[in-house]
């Protein structure tokens, strides 16, 4: 169980350790401190939930419904166009420094582009669903749920470690040029991801 526990939390661990679209955000929301617990934790539930489905075998239901990741692909990419799109937008804008107190944005909004970024990702499927799914197959019984347990913890760790690990950041984040830097990275970074998943077979 030991070996199995180690295997769930390195392997989910590694899967979300490349700063991708929903990491992004959650980085982006530490540095403002803005609804750092409420994102993190909706990130964490959301992965905990297709961690848990992925282990239990919910592989098969792709199997059965093969068209479901071409729509999956299609509206990710399009989410992370517009998401994209309004980072660039907001680096342009003069006077761009964000307030760390966390009032700038409504709490739905981050709510809501939360939930937007984490289930409308082609690649949160794959990672927890499909990689996540397919090493917990050698595992039975207890082993198989103390890597489904491990993996789970694996993740709140990481989303809640990037969250408030980020106000490590906010000293040097003070500045319009900081901010303006760090939106049209993530700009960047969003339709890089929507331009692999438009050309993705």
């Amino acid at each position: 169980m030991i070996t199995a526990a180690a295997t769930g939390f390195a392997t989910a661990f590694a899967l979300i350790l490349a700063i991708g679209a929903q990491n992004a955000f959650v980085l982006r929301q530490g540095l403002r401190r803005a609804h750092v617990f409420v994102v993190c934790l909706i990130c964490a539930l959301s992965d905990a939930l297709l961690i848990t489905a992925g282990v239990a075998g919910f592989g098969a239901i792709v199997d059965r419904a093969p068209w479901l990741p071409d729509i999956m692909r299609w509206g990710g990419a399009v989410f992370l166009v517009f998401y994209g799109l309004s980072r660039l937008y907001a680096a342009r804008k003069q006077g761009a420094a964000l307030n760390l107190s966390g009032d700038a944005e409504p709490l739905g909004k981050a709510v809501l582009t939360c939930l937007a970024l984490t289930w409308l990702n082609p690649h949160v499927y794959l990672d927890t669903l499909a990689l996540i799914g397919a090493v917990s197959v050698p595992f039975e019984s207890a082993s198989k749920l103390a890597f489904g347990i491990a993996a789970v913890a694996s993740s709140f760790v990481f989303f809640f470690g990037l969250g408030y690990g980020a106000r490590l950041l906010a000293p040097y984040m003070q500045s319009p040029r900081a901010w303006q830097v760090l939106d049209i990275g993530i700009g960047i970074l969003m339709l890089t991801l929507a331009a692999m998943l438009i050309l993705a077979h």
